[in-house]
């Protein structure tokens, strides 16, 4: 297996990996109004979001390493600007990984709390919820959804995948990303039908083009000659 077909196969599976932890890395306590009752009972849920939203950072920088070498030689300024989204991504990441813990943390204080603190604690959690949703799903995906419109252009241009496959990609990054702005303005919840539906040909696509890259790999007769081999 040359360079080339062991990136793509490695990067492949990264985006299964990201994917798998980005369920587990949903936490279902924090979406009930009255969390801070039931958060301490939950705590390994919590635990299990962390860890998850964790291994999420080095597979979608992972993703974007794996691939750099190959996509530069397409266009070398949109590969960088696709690796520094990604990097900048994976910093909102470790930031949302950081806010896990201060929810167990409110939710001790809550539970030993009299009447007069707990509702001092109430803001202070739907502050601290909304500051996830707008990391995870604002700055996070906005960061990502630019990386990613640079990432599918690339592929369109070089056609070293399917350009049904990039244009799909392309849609797909703009609904998601108009998913995160209605976040931001509070037209909508983040788990809604509305919400979901929105990401979801981001979601599909993104399993597509995960089993394309293990299977198929890119189309080399489309790369630069000397870079053909790896």
């Amino acid at each position: 297996m040359n360079t080339n077909r062991r990136a793509t196969v490695i990067a492949g599976a990264l985006v299964i990996v990201g994917m798998i932890a980005g369920v587990l890395s949903v936490v279902p306590v924090l979406e009930e109004p009255r969390y801070l009752h039931l958060i301490s009972a939950h705590e390994r849920q919590v635990i299990v979001g962390a860890v998850s939203q964790f291994i999420m950072i080095p597979a979608y920088v992972g993703f974007a390493l794996y691939l750099y070498p190959t996509l530069r030689m397409e266009n070398e300024a949109l590969s960088l600007g696709f690796l520094g989204f990604r990097l900048i991504a994976a910093t909102f990441h470790f930031v949302g990984v950081l806010l896990l813990p201060l929810f167990l943390v409110l939710g001790q204080e809550f539970a030993h709390a009299g009447a007069s603190d707990a509702v001092r604690l109430e803001v202070i959690g739907e502050l601290l919820r909304m500051a996830r949703d707008l990391v995870n799903h604002v700055a996070l995906i906005l960061s990502l959804g630019l990386g990613d419109l640079l990432f599918f252009a690339i592929l369109y241009r070089s056609r070293i995948v399917p350009r049904w496959l990039s244009a799909w990609g392309l849609l797909g990054v703009v609904l998601a990303m108009s998913a995160s702005f209605l976040v931001l303005f509070r037209l909508t919840d983040v788990v809604t039908p509305l919400y979901l539906s929105i990401n979801a040909p981001l979601a599909l696509q993104s399993l597509v083009l995960a089993i394309w890259l293990i299977t198929r790999g890119f189309d080399t007769k489309a790369l630069p000659t000397g870079h053909r081999r790896g």
